[in-house]
Order: structure tokens, then C-alpha cells, then sequence
């Protein structure tokens, strides 16, 4: 069987390309490590850098040069201007050039959508977050009022010429939205993993089958698991980033109240750092009532860096106020860690609550507050939580059933052409 994967990311390629980043990948660089043996794989996706097709390993890569000069990409960044239909002929010509038998779109909010009633080879669309739902999310715990403040923090020429605010993030995210939508409108085929997803996809995708894929986790997360320890001082971690929607702003309140019971504690945040525009935005938001201890933003972080974080905290809680199948929250829960985390999207799909973790309303500072006092208070029920989750995940990230369950997912779409 011959595929061709359109991918966000050059999934495995990365090596390749860029051998320091060979630790940060992602769950598409692990299902391309473990289907290039069944299948020949193809995988094209955007790069900086206008070089040619390569085979790394046992899959074939073709990178498709996003902005042909540094005034076209300057031009796409001041105007929040996203990829239509002006690529089309590239991927058209791919297709032509590879003739696979299936091709598969990694997301919905990327250009490749476009290919959809243009070939006559199956296309699927694999469904990661949506741009439609997101976006009517947007405000949940920011008003629209913070969306001008830019990061004045000077890091690097393009912050310089061109500060980041949410304004244009959202503005693009319109954009995004009508791409995203008008593609979908005629997709046959989809692949998802959470209930939230089956749903919407129902409405926004009418004509399409849905199928059920789970997603393979970043190889060292299935090799380590959490213990407890004896902290004095309780460890929260939540792995962010620089966002309007992931929820940064109920963290910080519920950081503020916990420290205003004097509980001893610490919050430990990766993704993102003292500089970001995110940071400066919700300090505008609730003022005063920013955490002035206890927060400790981490930044970027490695693959291992990451685990050992995580390893080193008591519970892992995730704020965001729309997910589909948050990797971060999977990530915790394979390690084996006591979770809380928003019944968001499909978080309600990947935990059980009062039985895997605890879920909770997203925007809530009082109840994430109460919960993490929850699970303090009665640790032991929080290590049981966490053997729980565990359980779960290793079942639901069981790499040889996702790669068999995908590979019997294209015989079958295969099978009704």
C-alpha cells in the first residue's frame, strides 16, 4: 500500500533536517517510525527552506518552500494571511508524481484540505483541534479587550518590526476558520479520537464515515513512571503555552488563592516563559491578584527535561477551556500521575472522573483550587487515581494496535472504492 501523508510537521524528517531538535518530535513523528515498516510511506510538508525531496529511514520526504523570499513572508506575517487555494497545483502535482492509493491529511486547520473533490484518490482528514470550535472558544477566560496589548520584550529582529498581539493571532484564526470550513464541507473520510470530535464532525463534515484512531505518545513518555514522594511542599505542574484559550489565567487564580491559604506549594509551568505576551496579558487581567510566589515559568523544555519535571511534581492539572485529546494530559496520565484537569472538549473522552482524575469546570479557580486540596488532603486516593489513568492510557496508546487499527482503517476505505 502507498500513502501519502500531509503533514503540519516533517514528523520523523526532523532528524534529518535538524538533528538537535531529534527530542522535542511529537506523536506524528512516532506513527511514522512505526508505519514506515508496513507501508510506503510518503509525507509532504511546509519548510523554510526550498530543498529538494529526501528519504530518511524508510519513509520518502518532500518539503514544500512555504514563502518563496523574506518580503513574501513578511508580507503573509503583517497581513495574518493564511495559505488558500494558490498551492494547490504543488499538491496536485505530488499526487500525481506518487500516485498513492490513500492520501491522509493530518488536521483540519491546515491548507492541504483544499485537495478534497479535487482527486479522485480517497482522502482522509485526520482531525487534531478545530479552528471552528476554538475560535467561538476564544474568550472564554480573556476578554476580547486584551486582544491589542504586544509584547514589547525585544527577542529577537521579527518581535522588533513586527510585535506579536492576539489581535492578529485571532484575526488569523478567522481566516483559518473559513479554510477549515469550507474544506470540510465535502470530506467523506474522518479519523478522530474523542466523542467532542465525532460530533462536530458530524455537523461540520455531514457527507463524512468516521472512524476511531488514538494517537501514539513520544517514545521516552511510555518508558517512565511516577512515584510519589515525600514532598513537604506539594508540586503542581501544567505544560502550557504562549495562548489566549489554554486557560493560563484560571492557573494563576487558583495559584492566588492557594497561596492565600497559605498552602505550600509550587506551580511549575513549561511552554512558557516570563517574557511571553500571554504572561503580560493576564497580569493586566486580574492585577493584584497575580501570583507573586510559588509561579515558576520554565520555557522551552526537552523531551527528557520535560519527563523529569513532571516526575518531580505531586499533580499534574490542565486548565484549558477547549481541548480534543490534549498529548499533555495523555502524557500524564501514561506516566501515572494523580490528574485534574477541565472537562473541555474531549477531555471527558480520554478521563473518567472521580475514577482516572478529577475533571472540572474550565474557568474555575475555586473548584481547580478545591481540587488540588482534594488530592493533598487524601493522597493516597490520588495515587490510586493516577494507577488508574495509567492503566488507561497504556491501553489507549498501545502503539501496535493504533498502527494495526490504521492500517485495517485504509483496507477498508480501500475497499468501498
Amino acid at each position: 500500500m502507498k500513502l501519502l501523508w500531509f503533514s503540519n510537521t516533517p514528523a520523523n524528517a526532523d532528524e534529518y533536517l535538524n538533528r538537535e531538535l531529534s527530542e522535542t518530535g511529537g506523536w506524528l513523528k512516532s506513527i511514522d517510525k512505526a508505519f514506515q515498516d508496513k507501508v510506503d510511506l510518503h509525507i509532504a510538508f511546509y519548510h523554510d527552506q526550498n530543498i529538494g525531496s529526501f528519504r530518511y529511514c524508510n519513509s520518502q520526504y518532500y518539503p514544500i518552500l512555504k514563502y518563496k523570499n523574506l518580503f513574501g513572508q513578511a508580507k503573509k506575517r503583517a497581513l495574518n494571511e493564511v495559505i488558500g487555494n494558490e498551492h494547490l497545483h504543488i499538491y496536485l502535482n505530488l499526487i500525481a508524481k506518487i500516485k498513492p492509493d490513500i492520501i491522509h491529511i493530518h488536521g483540519t486547520e491546515n491548507p492541504f484540505g483544499c485537495i478534497i473533490n479535487q482527486t479522485d484518490i480517497p482522502v482522509i482528514v485526520s482531525i487534531q483541534g478545530n479552528i471552528t470550535v476554538y475560535l467561538h472558544k476564544y474568550y472564554s477566560g480573556i476578554e476580547s479587550k486584551y486582544l491589542k496589548l504586544k509584547n514589547t520584550h525585544i527577542s529577537d529582529i521579527k518581535t522588533l518590526v513586527l510585535p506579536h498581539s492576539f489581535k492578529k493571532s485571532r484575526n488569523k484564526f478567522i481566516k483559518m476558520q473559513r479554510r477549515e470550513e469550507k474544506n470540510l464541507k465535502h470530506c467523506r473520510y474522518i479519523i478522530g479520537r474523542t466523542s467532542w470530535d465525532r460530533r462536530i464532525s458530524r455537523v461540520l463534515a455531514p457527507e463524512r464515515s468516521y472512524f476511531h484512531n488514538d494517537e501514539i505518545l513520544r517514545d521516552n513518555f511510555y518508558h517512565a513512571k511516577w512515584l510519589p514522594r515525600s514532598h513537604k511542599k506539594i508540586i503542581l505542574h501544567t505544560t502550557n503555552s504562549n495562548n489566549f484559550y489554554k486557560g493560563f489565567e484560571t492557573l494563576c487564580l487558583a495559584l492566588y488563592e492557594l497561596n492565600k491559604l497559605g498552602v505550600d506549594c509550587e506551580w511549575r509551568v513549561p511552554g512558557i516563559n516570563d517574557n511571553d505576551l500571554i504572561v503580560k496579558v493576564v497580569k493586566k487581567k486580574i492585577n493584584n491578584k497575580f501570583p507573586q510566589k510559588n509561579l515558576k515559568l520554565l520555557g522551552c523544555l526537552t523531551e527528557r527535561n520535560l519527563i523529569e519535571k513532571l516526575l518531580e511534581a505531586d499533580i499534574y492539572v490542565m486548565p484549558s477551556h477547549i481541548e480534543n485529546s490534549p498529548n499533555n494530559l495523555c502524557e500524564a496520565m501514561i506516566l501515572g500521575m494523580p490528574c485534574i484537569a477541565t472537562f473541555a472538549g474531549g477531555t471527558g473522552s480520554l478521563l473518567k472522573d472521580g475514577h482516572e482524575g478529577i475533571l472540572i469546570q474550565d474557568g474555575d479557580p475555586w473548584v481547580m483550587t478545591g481540587a488540588v486540596l482534594e488530592l493533598k488532603e487524601d493522597y493516597n486516593r490520588a495515587i490510586l487515581l493516577g494507577e488508574n489513568a495509567r492503566m488507561r492510557a497504556l491501553n489507549r496508546h498501545d502503539k501496535d494496535r493504533i498502527v494495526n487499527e490504521l492500517n485495517d482503517i485504509y483496507k477498508k476505505i480501500l475497499k468501498r472504492i
